[in-house]
């Protein structure tokens, strides 16, 4: 960032329609910041001068705005606020970006684990993570989803989730079904070798959970799933700042829906779960990927995914990238050659969907990343897996899409 801008927050908006693009920037600089500026003294203007906004640039619609530090704190509510509160409601216009000076995006938590912190817990380096979904939970007792917990175990994932919208959970309450999972994860890894971590889903009256976060952790929960945009990015960063919370933070993209699609309005999807995910402190992000019902652009998402791994951005941490809807084992390949090593192939219907059961679900998955990791066709590994040859031969591989019917993650 350029010397001249290291003391403010540069916003890059998108308008549509058209006008004197100048003078709109020139009143959005000073109506989101000092509310008006021609009849001031100059006793008064000299008094506001830190405060006001500046104009950057102004490209025919596409415009920056510069927000001075001295009207900010360092979290997203204030952030948020400040560079499109009520810009938000006036017409046509996009927020495509937020561009932060290294002193105040250091101020934000970032991941406590990240990429590498994951791996570590898991003891799995060299190719991507595995994640399935509990599907079917909500109405099911603690034995039956505990069953559903053991077969995907067994079947090599890395981590389990609860479905986001696990509010309900008088059959399974939360520290019973944490437990249960728990001793379940243990009896499979005494089968499989293999760490399992359980992102619990944390609901509730939003005062109560970070208490609830730890009150969890005490009893030994190893992740946590947080439907962060509901509960807002100030929880998410709470979480991730309290030093007794030590577990990963599973971001959930849950009303996101509302804010980005849009090329007119909102916010732009890179900015909304990339950036902002990762400052917030977010060690895994899940968001659409390219492939299936919901799929989000795949530059969109690959611009996404580059902002949450960037080894060289503030936080120094970086977060998994969690594509997810419409995943299969066949477009275990594609997924790597979008988004590299580092990232979750996140499956629910993929696994759950598998003719031979959630166990033989992840196995097929296992081995279609076992051989995109050796260079190997997916074809060629089928021949030694029959697993991942009954799962090429009902979704099909090779080529991302996302057959009639395939649930969504």
């Amino acid at each position: 960032m350029d010397d001249t801008w290291k003391d403010y927050v540069i916003a890059t908006y998108r308008l549509a329609g058209g006008g004197d693009w100048t003078r709109k920037a020139e009143t959005i600089a000073l109506g989101m910041t000092v509310g008006s500026w021609p009849g001031l003294s100059a006793a008064r203007q000299a008094a506001l001068q830190r405060h006001v906004g500046r104009v950057v640039s102004v490209d025919a619609g596409l415009i920056r705005i510069a927000y001075p530090l001295a009207n900010l704190t360092p979290d997203l509510p204030s952030l948020l606020t400040a560079t499109f509160g009520k810009l938000s409601m006036d017409g046509k216009i996009r927020l495509l970006d937020l561009t932060l000076p290294p002193t105040f995006a250091a101020a934000f938590p970032g991941p406590q684990l990240g990429v590498d912190g994951v791996r570590e817990r898991l003891g799995v380096h060299g190719r991507p993570l595995l994640m399935s979904i509990f599907k079917s939970c909500v109405g099911l007792t603690l034995a039956e989803l505990t069953e559903g917990f053991f077969q995907q175990a067994l079947g090599g994932v890395d981590l389990i989730k609860d479905d986001e919208i696990f509010f309900n959970d008088t059959d399974a309450p939360f520290e019973q079904r944490l437990e249960a999972c728990l001793q379940t994860a243990e009896r499979a890894r005494r089968e499989t070798g293999q760490t399992v971590l359980y992102a619990i889903n944390l609901t509730g009256p939003v005062h109560r959970l970070p208490e609830k976060a730890r009150r969890a952790v005490q009893l030994g929960a190893n992740a946590l799933l947080i439907n962060v945009l509901p509960y807002g990015f100030d929880l998410l960063q709470r979480l991730a700042e309290d030093p007794e919370i030590t577990v990963p933070l599973v971001a959930h993209p849950a009303l996101a829906g509302a804010l980005y699609p849009s090329d007119d309005y909102g916010i732009a999807a890179p900015l909304l779960l990339g950036t902002l995910m990762r400052l917030a402190g977010a060690d895994l992000v899940l968001f659409p990927s390219p492939y299936g019902g919901m799929a989000l652009d795949r530059t969109q998402a690959l611009d996404l995914a580059q902002r949450l791994t960037d080894r060289g951005g503030l936080p120094d941490r970086p977060s998994f990238p969690v594509p997810s809807a419409g995943i299969h084992p066949g477009l275990v390949p594609h997924m790597m050659d979008d988004f590299g090593l580092d990232v979750v192939i996140n499956a629910g219907g993929g696994i759950h969907g598998h003719p031979g059961g959630a166990a033989a679900g992840g196995r097929a998955f296992r081995a279609a990343i076992a051989a995109s990791v050796a260079g190997v066709p997916l074809e060629q590994a089928a021949a030694e897996s029959s697993d991942l040859r009954i799962a090429l031969d009902q979704w099909g591989g090779g080529t991302p899409r996302i057959p009639k019917g395939f649930p969504v993650a």
